[in-house]
């Protein structure tokens, strides 16, 4: 999920547990605790992690997924279970889920909901990059992940967040939440509002009817690319919660807007925003070292695909601030309107930089 896209009610903290709390869950899996120590990683903003490390310096990540988030998470773990066995290659790492001594691959204790895999050591991950040799691995990697999940059946697969991309929902959410926006808000945000309409216009040309269903990871944004801190080389993807049915250019437009924009999803200096085309061409470069895996239709999509994704992103942040910021955490009034408008910018930038994204497309993607 986007850095912002959390909603404040849902942004937990890292909760506080004994440790006889955390080795009463570690003791429901199948490992040989021994003695264990454990460290709360407080980066995410979904799901509470713990590392832990045992005598013999294993390392493993266990968390407390957020079910207020993810109302389904026995349905978001079955998701990652059919994908997992499609996700190992000699240049694609597997993540490890460790189960119950029950068999299960995620606890229930308390009403909580626990899981816990297998921790990569000398890893990494980036949240923006200067590095076309990093920007090359990125694509290589989400390429990987198509190329391998391009076998999975579908038909197994349920939606964890409903909706989450879907733009006729985003839109009719955005359309009425307008006709109740107060008035001072609408006019604060007048200029932007009318931007949303033109894009919407634009996005309209995108049509999915010729796309064919993938399971996508929904969220490739660039720190969710775990990276070999020696060789520099993309291992995998992680982050899996959102892995669902999807169109590629899902992917490929959440990729390249953290890959080829260094700046923040609420920078308020719009010059500061770019749009890199060493970068692009690097990360399609990646994407093309798999050789063939996308339709003519699918790559023909790819570019107002860059420019659907921020444009959607940045949409619902114009909607909570039209509704008063009543889903994503702001830290002052207008933060939602500065989020939508960077969002914008980044899409403005990518729409114009469409004729060049295709043709470099064309050239590439075989």
């Amino acid at each position: 999920m986007s850095k912002f896209s959390i909603p404040l009610k849902f942004e937990l903290q890292c909760s506080i547990m004994t440790k006889e709390s955390i080795q009463k869950i570690i003791t429901k899996f199948n490992l040989n605790t021994g003695s264990l120590q454990y460290t709360p990683l407080t980066n995410g903003l979904i799901n509470d992690t713990y590392l832990v490390t045992n005598d013999d310096d294993q390392q493993y990540i266990l968390q407390k997924i957020n079910t207020h988030v993810f109302k389904i998470a026995n349905v978001l773990m079955d998701n990652i279970q059919f994908a997992l066995p499609f996700l190992y290659a000699e240049d694609y790492t597997q993540i490890t889920f460790l189960s119950t001594i029950s068999g299960k691959n995620h606890l229930v204790q308390d009403n909580d909901f626990w899981r816990m895999m297998t921790y990569i050591p000398n890893s990494t991950t980036y949240n923006t990059t200067t590095q076309t040799s990093t920007a090359f691995e990125a694509g290589r990697i989400v390429g990987k992940f198509h190329q391998l999940m391009q076998h999975a059946d579908t038909t197994l697969f349920n939606d964890t967040l409903p909706k989450f991309h879907n733009l006729n929902f985003r839109t009719q959410e955005f359309q009425e939440t307008l006709r109740k926006a107060e008035t001072q808000k609408k006019e604060i945000a007048h200029i932007t509002i009318k931007k949303a309409q033109s894009f919407l216009k634009e996005i309209q040309n995108l049509n999915t009817s010729i796309l064919p269903v993938r399971i996508c990871h929904n969220d490739t944004k660039l720190n969710n690319i775990l990276f070999s801190k020696s060789t520099k080389k993309a291992l995998c993807l992680i982050d899996l919660d959102t892995i669902m049915k999807g169109y590629f250019f899902y992917d490929f437009g959440d990729a390249i807007r953290t890959v080829v924009n260094h700046a923040p999803e609420d920078e308020q200096n719009h010059e500061l925003i770019n749009f890199n085309e060493s970068l692009f061409k690097a990360f399609v470069d990646g994407l093309a070292a798999n050789g063939p895996i996308f339709t003519s239709a699918e790559k023909e999509s790819l570019p107002l695909g860059a420019v659907f994704m921020p444009f959607i992103h940045g949409l619902r942040a114009l909607t909570d601030y039209l509704n008063n910021n009543k889903y994503y955490k702001v830290t002052y009034e207008n933060q939602n309107l500065d989020r939508c408008q960077s969002l914008f910018d980044f899409a403005e930038k990518a729409l114009a930089k469409k004729e060049f994204m295709s043709n470099y497309i064309k050239k590439v993607l075989v």
